[in-house]
């Protein structure tokens, strides 16, 4: 009898795969208040930058970011403007931009995406609502589906580190906040 469930024993764990290891799971700092945060997403090229806006909803959640506002706006140029009035309504703790400015000739997306970086920045600056930008502009873009699929990979990327971002300096401002109202900074 004995022999039996050695041997059982001994098929069951020769037909079980073995423990899948798991990476340890980061344990992200919790805020002190909640946080609410706009994400302003271009529809040009919604394919690509939705990617970004994915990336960054499972990071925030991760992060303790889990009230997120979802605005869409026709093109990146039309960002700034949405993310000011957004700051201005002192809803939000932080804004993300997201948009895709592709080549429309020579000088026309160099100047699109400086005119929005500039702006988001002086948004930024007036209103005290820190604003983080995934609005990117490739050097050449051309409508193949290998550009798509690696600007996909790419705003993926882009959406997990804007998450980052916004959520390690909301820390620190909540921290920095506190320290002020304490008289220590």
């Amino acid at each position: 009898m004995n022999q039996m469930l050695q041997e059982t024993q001994v098929e069951t764990s020769q037909t079980q795969p073995p423990p899948v290891p798991r990476d340890p799971v980061t344990e992200h700092p919790r805020f002190a208040k909640p946080q609410r945060v706009a994400f302003v997403q271009s529809r040009w090229h919604h394919d690509v930058v939705e990617e970004a806006r994915i990336a960054f909803m499972k990071e925030a959640e991760a992060r303790h970011l889990t009230h997120v506002d979802v605005f869409e706006v026709p093109g990146s140029f039309e960002i700034p403007l949405h993310a000011q009035i957004l700051a201005k309504t002192r809803r939000y703790t932080a804004i993300v931009a997201a948009g895709l400015v592709v080549d429309g000739g020579i000088y026309r997306h160099e100047f699109v995406a400086d005119t929005v970086i500039k702006a988001l920045m002086d948004v930024q600056l007036r209103t005290e609502v820190p604003v983080f930008s995934a609005v990117l502009t490739p050097q050449q873009f051309h409508e193949t589906e290998v550009h798509y699929d690696f600007f996909r990979r790419h705003f993926a990327i882009k959406g997990v580190e804007v998450a980052a971002a916004c959520a390690e300096t909301l820390l620190g401002l909540e921290r920095l906040r506190g320290q002020v109202a304490a008289g220590i900074a």
